[in-house]
C-alpha cells in the first residue's frame, strides 16, 4: 500500500516537474517582459517627459542623460520581446538582471531610508525584486521547454540526427 502511494507520489512529482516548471518560467519569462516593455512603450510615448526623469531624476552612471534616455528606452521595448520569446533566453535574462539592478539603483526615491535597508526590507522597490528572482530563474534554468531556445535545440537535434555522418 505505502509503495503504491510513493510510486504515485513519484509520478506526479515528475510530472509536475517535467510540465509545471515550464510553464511556470513561459508565466515569469512574461510576466517580466510586460513590465519592461510597458516603461518602455511609457517612455517612447512620451520622449520630452523620458529626457526630462534623465535629465533630472534618474542618476545613470558614466552614460550623458539624454542618450540613457534613448538607450533605455530601445533596450526596454526590445529585449522583453526576447525573453517572452524565450529567444536566447540565458544571456538576454543575465542582460535584464543588470539593467534593473542599474534602474533601481540610479533612481535613489525608490530607496528613502537608504539602498541596503530598502535591498533586506519588503516596501522598497519591490517590484524590481521580484522581477529580478524571476530573471535568476531564467538564468539558473533557462527559459524552459515553452521557448524557441527550447525549440531550436530539438530541431538542431533532429536535424544533426538525420545527417549523413562523415568519416
Amino acid at each position: 500500500m505505502i509503495a503504491c502511494a510513493d510510486t504515485r507520489y513519484r509520478h506526479a512529482a515528475d510530472w509536475l516537474a517535467e510540465w509545471l516548471g515550464p510553464f511556470t518560467l513561459l508565466c515569469m519569462r512574461i510576466w517580466v517582459a510586460l513590465a519592461f516593455w510597458r516603461a518602455g512603450v511609457v517612455k517612447f510615448e512620451d520622449p520630452t517627459g523620458t529626457q526630462f526623469l534623465f535629465n533630472v531624476m534618474y542618476h545613470v552612471p558614466w552614460l550623458p542623460p539624454d542618450f540613457a534616455a534613448a538607450l533605455a528606452t530601445w533596450i526596454e521595448l526590445i529585449v522583453p520581446w526576447f525573453i517572452a520569446l524565450g529567444l536566447l533566453g540565458r544571456p538576454f535574462a543575465l542582460f535584464l538582471f543588470v539593467y534593473n539592478i542599474i534602474a533601481f539603483a540610479s533612481f535613489p526615491s525608490l530607496w528613502p531610508h537608504g539602498f541596503w535597508q530598502g535591498l533586506f526590507g519588503t516596501a522598497a522597490f519591490a517590484d524590481h525584486k521580484i522581477w529580478g528572482l524571476m530573471l535568476m530563474a531564467v538564468i539558473a534554468w533557462g527559459p524552459g521547454k515553452l521557448s524557441l531556445d527550447a525549440l531550436i535545440g530539438f530541431s538542431w537535434r533532429r536535424w544533426c540526427a538525420a545527417s549523413p555522418r562523415s568519416a
